[in-house]
């Protein structure tokens, strides 16, 4: 697809409200997404991000709101005529038609000459890698092959943009990472505008230009997957993205810019505003931040509950004298017997705090006054 081809494919989401009778479900969402970007809707289940997912598409009705996808207001078109395909959980092939009748029967209700048929066909079959089993059915593949074939399927109608709904949650571990691998590199020879639904947070990482964080119907943050992972806006964000989650630990605000957690005193390497002396706060770090030490000025005192051997990794599980659990990732370093104490450190840069509402607590700007 060309250049201009992608910028037309930009989806556009203006003030997107669904209400399921009193229920609502979407608040009033904004966003853009840009012609030819691989953007992911993560989130728990409930959250909203398949309902809003089937809304672009034109299975949902929309509440209140607008829908624009290449420039074009759609918010009341049927799906046929958005330009778009989409690739759900379930397969949906025709058990009995073969691969090859699968992959063409969208054209041929569609009236398409037959030589533009089988060369679609055999253009879809090429990138995915399909082409031995054209003469199949359905039941004679194994579930990474029919989800090729699902996938497939959408290529032949040159859409402006692949919606995928959850397409790998049937499949098993081993197979689930090489979808992965072939979805990007779809995305990569195909260019079109992607949205991708999981909430399998690797994927979402994986896959992603841009990562759409939601929960409960509104988006908590839109970013790359290293800003939402590295620079998270507020607790849940933070607590969501990163597997072992961040750690978070009760503190509080002590005098000179010191926040007390548990024995330990840490001073954040800038004043951060919204901060006073005596507010609680929590406390974020990655487990990978941590680093098991000596005892020393800033050091977490825990005591190591399991340990968790994976090869290249190990894991602690340990627990401050509050009862916190906090984890630890190890690449190195000496074994740790159940109940054995342990003293915790991490630079201060990586410390992320937020507020007692949730809200991520970020350097104080000065003006231009205190800066001279």
């Amino acid at each position: 697809m060309t250049g201009s081809a992608q910028e037309k494919a930009k989806i556009e989401l203006r003030n997107v409200r669904k209400s399921f009778g009193a229920v609502n479900v979407i608040h009033g969402l904004d966003l853009t997404i840009e012609g030819g970007e691989f953007v992911v809707f993560v989130g728990p289940s409930g959250c909203g991000k398949s309902t809003l997912l089937r809304m672009i598409a034109g299975l949902e009705d929309v509440t209140s709101g607008d829908i624009l996808i290449a420039g074009r207001d759609v918010t009341d078109l049927d799906p046929s005529r958005r330009g778009i395909a989409m690739v759900f959980q379930s397969y949906a092939l025709y058990p009995h038609m073969n691969v090859r009748e699968n992959l063409s029967f969208g054209l041929e209700m569609a009236k398409t000459p037959r030589d533009e048929i089988d060369r679609q066909v055999q253009a879809a079959a090429q990138i995915l890698k399909i082409e031995p089993l054209l003469e199949r059915r359905p039941g004679q593949l194994s579930g990474g092959q029919r989800q090729r074939v699902a996938i497939g399927r959408a290529i032949v109608r040159k859409p402006l943009a692949f919606l995928f709904d959850e397409p790998l949650s049937n499949l098993d571990a081993e197979l689930r990472v090489s979808m992965r691998i072939e979805i990007a590199r779809l995305h990569r020879e195909l260019g079109n505008t992607m949205i991708y639904v999981t909430h399998d947070q690797t994927e979402a990482m994986t896959l992603s230009d841009r990562i759409v964080v939601l929960k409960d119907g509104v988006i908590e943050q839109v970013g790359t997957p290293r800003e939402v992972y590295e620079d998270p806006n507020n607790l849940f964000v933070a607590g969501f993205i990163g597997s072992p989650r961040m750690n978070f630990m009760d503190a509080v605000c002590l005098s000179g810019n010191r926040i007390g957690v548990g024995d330990a005193v840490i001073v954040p390497p800038q004043p951060l505003s919204g901060m006073s002396e005596g507010d609680h706060v929590k406390l974020g770090i990655r487990p990978e931040h941590l680093t098991v030490g000596d005892r020393g000025e800033g050091a977490l005192r825990v005591k190591v509950d399991f340990s968790e051997y994976l090869g290249s990794t190990r894991y602690l599980y340990c627990y401050l004298s509050s009862g916190e659990m906090v984890t630890v990732e190890q690449r190195d370093g000496r074994d740790f017997s159940p109940g054995e104490e342990a003293w915790l450190s991490c630079t201060a840069e990586c410390l992320r705090l937020f507020s007692a509402d949730g809200l991520r607590l970020r350097p104080a700007v000065l003006d231009a006054g205190a800066a001279q």
